[in-house]
């Protein structure tokens, strides 16, 4: 049937084309967790009610350009905020939990702690992401 979760690093290169020749960068290793079952995803969610860390959730398709283009981002904060759990959630595959949290675009990140929605940034925008990874991924007393 297939693996309902991604668990396995994903491998990544970016290149650099200069006039002359092509560098590759070091290969980029995604932390994000990509769930593919909605039972997973959900026993995920329960737990993560009873932490006070930062989730983003990143709502995503295949056929969805913005998203492309934001994945080496969500790889680049995943490796840098070691204390964020960075989540992708493909809108095919569970419209559910799209429709739970009443997703209409992509790319959608929902920022969520203690199972409820603290923040969200519609669309591919970097700077407004990171800004909000910042300003939430503390710890509240």
């Amino acid at each position: 049937m297939g693996a309902e979760i991604s668990t396995l690093p994903v491998e990544r290169r970016v290149y650099t084309v200069s006039p002359t020749y092509a560098i590759a960068s070091p290969p980029v290793i995604s932390r994000a967790i990509a769930f593919h079952s909605l039972a997973q995803w959900r026993a995920y969610f329960e737990a993560s009610k009873q932490s006070n860390k930062l989730i983003v959730i990143d709502f995503t398709a295949a056929w969805c350009g913005p998203c492309r283009s934001m994945e080496p981002t969500i790889d680049e904060f995943a490796a840098k905020y070691t204390d964020v759990d960075f989540v992708k959630i493909d809108v095919d595959e569970l419209m559910g939990v799209a429709r739970q949290f009443a997703v209409q675009a992509m790319p959608t990140f929902l920022f969520i702690k203690m199972g409820k929605e603290v923040d969200k940034v519609t669309g591919a925008k970097k700077q407004e992401l990171q800004q909000k990874i910042e300003k939430h991924r503390t710890y509240a007393n």
